[in-house]
């Protein structure tokens, strides 16, 4: 049988090879059910970094699965980096997507070791991103979005190799102005909340607006809901 990395497992790998990960208690909001759909959410602060969390959903007796890891950086101007992978009935979708977010840009070579991990699986077919988005401006192009089925060893090199690529490039991102770089993940998770979106609008049908923008603000992208 086919191995697959857990999003999760391998996030934290990485990440806790060069950061302290403080896990955070998310209280009755860390697993929802509703309609037999079941939502495992948990989330940590990154020191030096910013905030983390992993989203895990299952529905239909576990024909279709869900893993979401978000990298919301605020200590540091690197871009908002989302891994999603889903399955339905066999077919899986991996993305794996960086958002400027910054205060300065990226230099190309950090871009360009990401093109060279894309590169390596430009054979697999891609999947329908469903149109423009609003988002599209501060999609990095080095963005993936693949889909197909019998790849799922290869859906999970992609999630490592674009992890390892982000985790290193981490390491030479600039110390930035936290107050400003929040702002940023704010104004982006904020948007992503009020345009909507497959997840945004089934965790909000599901569990009720208060509590979907409380696991979409506060847990996913680590935004306070008190100030």
């Amino acid at each position: 049988m086919a191995k697959r990395m857990a999003l999760r497992d391998g996030v934290l790998a990485a990440l806790g090879r060069t950061h302290a990960l403080m896990q955070e208690d998310l209280g009755a909001d860390a697993c929802l059910s509703a309609k037999g759909m079941t939502f495992e959410t948990e989330s940590w602060e990154i020191a030096g970094v910013g905030h983390l969390c992993v989203m895990r959903m299952s529905a239909l007796l576990g024909l279709m699965r869900m893993e979401t890891a978000v990298i919301a950086p605020t200590g540091i101007d690197a871009p908002l980096f989302n891994l999603d992978w889903v399955k339905v009935l066999g077919t899986e979708t991996q993305i794996a997507e960086l958002y400027d977010t910054q205060l300065v840009p990226w230099p190309d070579e950090c871009l360009d070791a990401f093109e060279f991990a894309r590169a390596q699986y430009a054979d697999v077919p891609d999947a329908s991103t469903g149109g423009a988005r609003w988002y599209d401006d501060i999609l990095y192009p080095c963005s993936f979005h693949k889909k197909g089925k019998g790849l799922t060893e290869r859906m999970s090199r992609v999630a490592q190799d674009y992890l390892t690529v982000y985790t290193e490039l981490l390491a030479s991102a600039l110390p930035c102005d936290p107050a400003r770089k929040s702002a940023k993940v704010r104004a982006f998770a904020e948007r992503l909340f009020e345009e909507g979106g497959p997840a945004v609008d089934q965790v909000t049908k599901l569990f009720g607006e208060r509590t979907a923008r409380r696991i979409i603000l506060q847990h996913m992208y680590g935004i306070s809901l008190s100030e």
